[in-house]
């Protein structure tokens, strides 16, 4: 391992989440002296990485990882695969719709079609979302064993009154996910939304994606039409990537 490049993904990390850290808590997040720290910052802001805040002393995220973000997006066959099916999904159940793949022990958001209403709503490709509290992170973390290692051994933040953090308790949530194909989330991330996904399979079975609708609560529980409408989604993607037929 090269021990700058190291360092300098560390950085990187500490600062995802739209944080704002200065040298000082950067130095001592790394366990480096301020001067170290010092010089990675100014050469991830030569490059954009790295953005210091106007008027300030803290760094944020650059916008070059929006420009490298959007290219590792459009490389993912799952994504190129499942915008037009989501795209129907969407507008046929009136519901948003995301696509997640598993990213260091978290969900990566890789593509999101908004609800069909018109109203306003906050585009969310590039997004992660926390395992335990999603649907898409139920899904994931019930087909991959490494995965659900990586997630699970850390401590599990309470989002929400309803976030559940008792590994037994989401254990058995994922032998239902297996058992039904579809996992659920109920205001466990944010108040006021809800969502259900389905796994989408690779030409090797394994789930290498979820599928979800997110739904307001004020709506929940979907319709039967609307889980059909995305089991049916979810199928028709990974039989484009090359599934077995399930």
């Amino acid at each position: 391992m090269i021990q700058s490049i190291d360092r300098a993904a560390k950085i990187l990390s500490l600062l995802q989440g739209a944080r704002r850290l200065g040298i000082t808590e950067l130095g001592a997040a790394l366990e480096l002296p301020p001067s170290t720290v010092h010089g990675i910052v100014k050469s991830l802001q030569a490059h954009g990485l790295v953005a210091q805040e106007r008027g300030g002393n803290r760094y944020m995220l650059g916008p070059a990882l929006v420009k490298l973000s959007s290219v590792y997006l459009d490389t993912l066959d799952v994504r190129a695969r499942s915008i037009r099916w989501m795209h129907d999904l969407s507008s046929e159940t009136g519901y948003a719709t995301r696509l997640g793949v598993e990213l260091f022990g978290e969900v990566l958001v890789i593509h999101h079609d908004r609800r069909p209403d018109g109203s306003e709503q906050m585009p969310e490709t590039g997004l992660t979302l926390p395992s335990h509290a999603s649907a898409l992170g139920k899904v994931l973390l019930a087909f991959d064993a490494d995965h659900r290692r990586e997630a699970l051994d850390r401590p599990l933040r309470t989002l929400t009154g309803s976030t559940t953090t008792d590994p037994a308790d989401l254990e058995a949530e994922f032998e239902r996910v297996r058992r039904d194909s579809l996992g659920y989330e109920l205001e466990e991330a944010v108040i006021g939304e809800n969502s259900v996904a389905a796994p989408v399979y690779d030409a090797g079975g394994a789930a290498v994606a979820a599928l979800a609708l997110v739904v307001p609560s004020a709506e929940w529980p979907p319709p039967a039409a609307a889980l059909t409408a995305l089991t049916d989604a979810a199928r028709s993607i990974s039989r484009d990537l090359g599934a077995p037929l399930r």
